[in-house]
């Protein structure tokens, strides 16, 4: 197993950085699925003689231990390098799978809290970081489109993993419709559903471990300056350590932005398929109906994968701080108008959730590129990895924050647009929190950063 050590995976002269993103890619996809548990999700209900609640912990569970796992683990994967880390993840998100097979099989509920939930969380948070920094160290001249290129893969592997499903599921259990949303699958083709997707992502997730590489040291892009970096606001020739990185103003600001910003985006797409619905309800009876409101679903989550390469690609060229005001003070913006005259047209409801979903996505790739900017490539996934803590936090206060406002407003199905607004306007003082704290970001102080000269190269290449 010494093909997955550091000093394994330094590329030979003239490796193509190009080779990378597809590695990150091959781990991101799989790992996106945790977006397409909906799928499946009624099934589990039916089969277990659950509560929606009871299985939607499953889920609520994974994402958590995405931000710890991330979070305490972060330094480890810097320290072992992005292959065994790639490896660690493909086998920990492929053992939830067959252990949530096992307990569907065997109707132990708890089984698949232990598999999917805490297992593949931990794959979750591994494989989430793990790519971050060495696309970083191979695309020092555009770290925004680097990040975004991987992190699309994770907001899309829900487009992939949601039809794929469906259609095993009708393999394994011939009275499924994958047509019918309301179909129910039997917990026998669930488990084989489980199982098959288990070994499946192992093997693709093994393509980006045989294949990512990391730059040889002193390696930089053929006519990119590194000086140049110097002259854009922010952006550091530092390197800041993550036990130093905690210590910052900086890091928490950036806490804020990204939890009021993941918060605002999981508002809508948590709620996404009743709120077209609501919006657009007469008497009983809502103008949209549900392979529409499938359909809006669809869509928002090409917005939000979208806007993981477009906006973090644009970072590259105005800056991370002017494109979190973009994401930030633009949603506030556009929260005001979903709320006042959201109801008022269909196409204006579908555009303004669109561009929402796609600020929200774009959060999720900007934030390593802004990291490396203020604290350097030293130990940035690491870093980032503590800062993920937000998005658990997010996945947690989001629904919470919507489904306690609507409880208060009425029952499900006969909600209208009205009813939405105190979570809207929540979501707006929220995005006003974030904006505030992206505006007191500054470059931070010299004394956390790590020393430079001979001593800190040899560390570096030693890690």
């Amino acid at each position: 197993m010494s093909f997955l050590d550091r000093q394994h995976t330094i590329a030979p002269p003239g490796y193509s950085r190009w080779l990378i993103p597809p590695a990150a890619l091959a781990i991101h996809l799989c790992i996106g699925q945790v977006y397409a548990t909906s799928v499946y999700k009624n099934s589990l209900v039916e089969h277990f003689d659950a509560s929606l609640t009871a299985i939607g912990v499953i889920f609520s569970i994974a994402i958590v231990m995405l931000g710890i796992s991330a979070a305490v683990l972060g330094t480890w994967v810097e320290r072992v390098g992005p292959r065994k880390a790639m490896f660690t993840s493909a086998c920990f998100w492929a053992s939830g799978f067959l252990v949530g097979a096992l307990g569907i099989a065997t109707t132990q509920l708890w089984l698949v809290y232990i598999g999917y939930g805490i297992l593949g969380g931990i794959g979750l948070g591994i494989g989430y970081i793990s790519p971050v920094s060495t696309l970083i160290k191979w695309f020092p001249d555009r770290p925004g489109l680097a990040t975004g290129m991987a992190i699309m893969g994770f907001g899309g592997g829900a487009l992939v993993a949601s039809p794929v499903s469906r259609q095993l599921m009708a393999l394994y259990d011939p009275a499924y419709d994958p047509g019918d949303s309301g179909s129910i699958a039997s917990g026998s083709a669930v488990a084989m559903l489980f199982a098959t997707l288990g070994v499946v992502y192992f093997l693709v997730m093994m393509l980006g471990v045989f294949n990512v590489r990391t730059p040889a040291p002193g390696w930089k892009p053929a006519h990119w300056d590194p000086s140049t970096v110097a002259a854009k606001p922010l952006v550091t020739t530092a390197n800041v350590s993550a036990a130093n990185a905690v210590k910052t103003p900086q890091f928490w600001l950036l806490w804020i932005v990204l939890f009021c910003n993941v918060t605002a985006g999981i508002g809508i797409l948590e709620q996404a398929s009743p709120m077209i619905q609501d919006f657009f309800r007469e008497g009983d009876t809502s103008l949209v109906v549900g392979s529409t409101a499938a359909g809006f679903v669809a869509l928002l989550s090409l917005f939000n994968m979208a806007g993981r390469f477009v906006w973090s690609s644009t970072s590259d060229y105005i800056g991370r701080k002017p494109i979190y005001m973009i994401y930030l003070g633009g949603g506030i913006v556009l929260y005001l108008l979903l709320s006042t005259i959201g109801a008022s047209s269909t196409l204006l409801f579908v555009l303004i959730a669109a561009i929402i979903l796609s600020f929200y996505g774009g959060g999720f790739a900007t934030i390593p590129a802004y990291l490396r900017d203020l604290f350097g490539t030293y130990q940035v996934g690491a870093i980032h990895g503590r800062l993920l803590t937000a998005w658990s936090a997010a996945g947690i206060a989001g629904p919470l924050i919507v489904n306690g406002f609507l409880d208060a407003q009425g029952t499900p199905g006969e909600l209208v647009a009205a009813d939405y607004r105190p979570a809207l306007f929540t979501m707006v003082g929220l995005l006003a929190v974030g904006f505030v704290a992206n505006l007191l970001v500054r470059p931070v102080a010299a004394r956390f950063h790590e020393p430079a000269g001979p001593a800190a190269e040899k560390q570096e290449v030693s890690k």
